[in-house]
């Protein structure tokens, strides 16, 4: 903490000489302790390979024997717990459960003591073996054999495979992030794997013993914390400093547990076998924790390079672990013997450092680096600038040693420190400088590299970024022809999408590009001379030869190659150095990515643009539907409103979108939705009538339904509102004329049960007049009776051809007399209503083709407006006249129709008479429109002419009856 008072001295333009001092200081004591933890490795590597080196020769010297039993301590002696199938104790006659008391007349009492005997009688030796078979004493005699050792060899590999990914890794990049903790968590699993006590537990013995120990107790901890921290410290590790230690904590108990066992007390062969079970457990724990803390990382990875290099080494620890786990730490946990299945799956451990060194030459895990191409010529230049150096401190130390002799050799030691902290900024100055001369090229290619990488990040626009690649690659390479080749989805084809120096080339077959080749193990497809391609088909040579491209590197992402980078000659016409195709491989990567992210952007415009589309086209729905359509949200605000809504509630959108469901609709609407909101899904209200805000009264059907998302989430509410008021008046005059014709045919049906009255009264009346004949004052009162009689009769026939169903079938009929019959019809009704008919009757009036029956109803229609429009009295003029057509004019001196309503007289079930007076019914709004389609039936045409308070004169025009003439 006190280190950093200093640094922020200096920030504020304070005390620049002691933070420089602290520098210095500090950059020493890490070139220190590199150099410290590299010689440390170094004798540990030399250490264990040689102590593996003789572990393995004494193991294959030493014959170790075994009779196939595993000796439990039980009552003061070993027990036969478990047997061999078919080993030595099974042949012999061993069963389990057997205790033996002494071997060759030797007393045991421990399966030490049984283990100390087997060496004394050696391999295949007959050893008498003292047993108690429940209370039987017996004897047996077990033929000794070799330990099967095998499975110690294939561990050995698994040790060098780590030790050598270890050492490539510290060798190739020492100054890695990680690679310092790889490389001694692949030499702690060395001595894990490599070291194998033979069981003599002599001092060699017990030191291999003690070294796997610590090994197998240290690779689990040193395993996870390097994932933890690799290839970035997690953010719980670095806020709490104090897990990384905890992490060995586990490994150290499990330690000392071992020693005090093995030190201070008479471990017995059940104690040791728990303690190796809660060894696998805790390794078994440790390393599922690290492979699932890799998988999380992987998951997270939010770079396609960290995700490639992560996804190998998760994979393979995954694999590594899962089967060694299955087939053998749960069956041992479970007190199962170490079968030949088993052992077996120890192997699977080996994917593990196999997986790492695949990442590490495949992806470049670490940052491995490449070999300097000048390594050489710098090391000589370095060689030099360092004997400089230090030949200058040494002049100086022995300058300032001859002047100042009594200085002594401590004046010598000072003088040479403070010479070497003055000079090494020079050093690295020079040294500097020399990194500039030799690799000026390499320096400016990574400033174009980094330019690259953030144009090809920042630029979306596909078409634009391979321009400005082409031409950036031109200028900086100085090559004479370039040319990108953009794969389709399956990379099956290729096609030529941008280029310099090539001129306009169409049809070239561009398959070669996409066959396997040797070449992509390389990096880099290389032509020498493209005119002369003995291993090409006709049409691969063609278009090399076209194209003339000695280079072609691939792009790759997600694991396809979806470009290809061509290049050819220098413009000197040299080829180029392997700096630039290197150079080049790894931009290919990122131009790889930059045209992954291309085409994933252009795709995502092209997604957008459809969802626009499809949102327009949603919308244009909800717009020209004939229903209103309300959105409102969870608070009960309204979202949504069609053009639907705007016309029927008489609001615009924009007053209304945004404001609460409260501040729009009447309370009685308000409260119908809250109290059907409350209960899961659609409900209807009926015929509910609603106040629009300029007072008007629509009746709508209303539909609510929750407003759910694709994951069925509730967002709101959806209300759509069916304007059904002319429906409903509709429904209203359509019960009007039902309810008109039942009178009608009422109407029909008394008129003809009047008849027969009326004939009977008439037929009386004519015989009492012709026996009174003799009595002009009685005869003269019957012929009035008979008259009225004869009057009435025909009243009543006159109701019945209204009333009776006519065909549509078309003959003459005189226009006159339909007319005369209509108004006889209609007499009483006019004397009540005090009209005065005036009918002015054309004598010779044509005849027209027509149903006599249809055109009484449309007089009929048009008298009874009349009356209607003359409340108080007035005149009726009927005419007839002759012309070019057969008119027919009926005016009145009514009130007249409004101007505005002239266009609509004819539109069904339009009326003006809503409010009818005392008197008058409340009218349909079917008779001019049925009047105006019996016209059109018989081609005829109708007119109306008229002004409030003037009355209305209709005018009816039917053709004349055209006759053949005959010559």
């Amino acid at each position: 903490m006190k280190l950093l008072i200093p640094e922020r001295r200096r920030l504020s333009g304070r005390v620049v000489p002691v933070t420089i001092l602290v520098r210095e200081s500090r950059t020493m004591n890490r070139e220190f302790e590199a150099r410290f933890t590299a010689i440390l490795l170094a004798l540990l590597t030399v250490a264990a390979v040689l102590f593996a080196g003789f572990n393995y020769k004494i193991e294959h010297q030493s014959a170790i024997p075994d009779d196939g039993a595993w000796w439990m301590e039980r009552n003061g002696h070993p027990v036969a717990d478990r047997l061999e199938p078919n080993g030595p104790a099974e042949r012999a006659g061993i069963r389990r459960g057997d205790a033996v008391v002494s071997i060759n007349r030797r007393a045991v009492d421990t399966a030490a003591a049984v283990t100390r005997q087997l060496y004394y009688s050696g391999v295949w030796s007959k050893a008498t073996y003292s047993l108690i078979r429940g209370s039987v004493p017996l004897d047996v005699e077990v033929v000794l054999v070799p330990a099967e050792r095998s499975m110690n060899d294939w561990l050995r590999l698994i040790a060098l495979i780590y030790l050598g990914i270890g050492l490539y890794v510290l060798l190739r990049r020492w100054t890695a992030v990680g690679s310092t903790h790889f490389y001694i968590f692949c030499l702690v699993s060395f001595v894990f794997y490599s070291l194998h006590y033979i069981g003599k537990f002599n001092a060699f013995d017990w030191s291999v013993f003690w070294a796997n120990e610590i090994a197998w107790l240290l690779q689990p901890a040193l395993f996870l914390h390097f994932v933890l921290t690799f290839p970035e410290r997690r953010e719980f590790i670095s806020k709490h400093r104090w897990s990384i230690p905890v992490l060995y904590l586990p490994g150290a108990v499990l330690l000392g547990i071992q020693v005090i066992a093995l030190e201070f007390f008479k471990a017995s062969a059940s104690l040791l076998f728990n303690l190796n079970r809660v060894h696998w457990a805790y390794l078994t724990i440790f390393f599922v924790s690290a492979a699932a803390v890799l998988w999380r990382n992987y998951r997270q990875a939010t770079t396609p390079i960290l995700r490639q290099q992560l996804k190998w080494i998760t994979r393979g620890t995954i694999l590594a672990i899962t089967p060694f786990t299955l087939f053998y730490v749960l069956p041992y946990l479970l007190g199962v013997m170490p079968s030949p299945t088993m052992k077996v799956s120890v192997l699977s451990l080996g994917l593990l450092p196999l997986t790492f060194g695949y990442a590490i030459f495949r992806y470049r895990l670490m940052d491995v680096d490449l070999i300097f191409k000048r390594g050489m010529a710098y090391t000589l230049a370095a060689a030099a600038i360092v004997g400089v150096y230090f030949a200058g401190v040494a002049a100086i130390a022995l300058l300032v040693n001859t002047r100042v002799p009594s200085s002594g050799p401590y004046g010598l030691m000072v003088a040479i420190v403070v010479t070497a902290l003055l000079f090494d900024p020079v050093r690295k100055w020079i040294q500097e400088k020399l990194d500039q001369f030799f690799y000026r090229t390499g320096y400016d290619y990574r400033r174009t590299l980094i330019e690259f990488g953030r144009e090809l990040s920042s630029e979306t626009d596909l078409d634009k970024m391979l321009l400005s690649l082409v031409d950036r690659l031109a200028r900086t390479l100085l090559v004479d022809r370039i040319a990108i080749f953009l794969g389709n989805g399956d990379s099956s084809r290729f096609e030529l999408s941008k280029s310099f120096g090539i001129a306009h080339v169409t049809g070239l077959d561009l398959s070669f590009l996409a066959k396997p080749r040797i070449e992509d193990a390389v990096g880099h497809i290389f032509f020498e001379n493209t005119h002369q391609l003995p291993r090409e088909n006709a049409t691969a040579q063609e278009a090399i030869g076209r194209l003339d491209l000695n280079y072609y590197i691939p792009c790759h992402a997600r694991q396809k190659t979806i470009a290809f980078l061509g290049l050819g000659k220098t413009m000197e016409g040299d080829f180029l150095s392997s700096e630039d195709v290197e150079l080049l491989e790894a931009l290919a990567g990122y131009i790889g990515i930059a045209i992954q992210n291309g085409r994933l952007y252009a795709s995502l415009e092209q997604k957008v643009s459809e969802y626009e589309r499809l949102k327009d086209f949603n919308e244009n729905i909800v717009e020209s539907i004939n229903v209103g359509v309300m959105a409102v949200d969870l608070q009960d605000r309204i979202e949504s409103w069609n053009s639907q809504m705007e016309v029927m509630y008489a609001q615009p959108r924009w007053q209304v979108v945004g404001r609460s469901l409260s501040e729009v609709f009447p309370a009685s609407f308000v409260e119908e939705f809250y109290r059907v909101r409350q209960n899961p899904g659609i409900h209807n209200l009926y015929k509910f009538r609603l106040v629009t805000p300029i007072g008007e009264s629509r009746i709508v059907n209303v539909a609510m339904a929750p407003l759910v998302t694709r994951k069925f989430n509730v967002v709101g509410r959806l209300v759509i509102m069916d304007d059904i008021t002319e429906r409903i008046e509709l429904e209203v005059q359509l019960t009007q004329a039902d309810k008109l014709s039942s009178i009608g045919l009422l109407a029909a049906g008394v008129a003809h049960e009047v008849n027969t009255p009326l004939a009977v009264i008439s037929s009386y009346t004519q015989m009492l007049a012709k026996q009174l004949q003799s009595d002009p004052q009685k005869a003269g009162l019957l012929e009035k009776i008979t008259k009225q009689t004869f009057r009435a009769s025909e009243i009543v026939n006159n109701l019945l051809n209204f009333s009776r169903t006519t065909g549509t079938e078309l003959t003459e009929v005189s226009l006159n007399k339909v007319i005369a019959d209509t108004l006889a019809l209609l007499e009483h009704q006019f004397k009540v209503a005090h009209i005065q008919v005036q009918s002015e009757f054309y004598e010779s009036l044509p005849l027209i083709q027509g149903n006599a029956g249809r055109l009484q109803q449309v007089f009929l229609n048009l008298f009874l407006n009349a009356k209607d429009a003359m409340s108080g009295g007035g005149v009726l003029n009927v005419a007839t006249l002759n012309g070019e057509f057969v008119s027919v004019r009926v005016a009145d001196t009514g009130s007249g129709i409004a101007q505005e309503n002239i266009q609509r007289i004819y539109d069904p079930f339009f009326t003006t008479k809503t409010s009818p007076e005392e008197g008058q019914n409340r009218g349909t709004g079917l008779g001019l429109s049925v009047t105006y389609g019996i016209i059109q039936e018989h081609a005829g045409n109708i007119r109306v002419e008229s002004r409030p308070g003037e009355g209305t004169t209709f005018t009816l025009d039917f053709p004349l009856i055209r006759k053949a003439v005959h010559v």
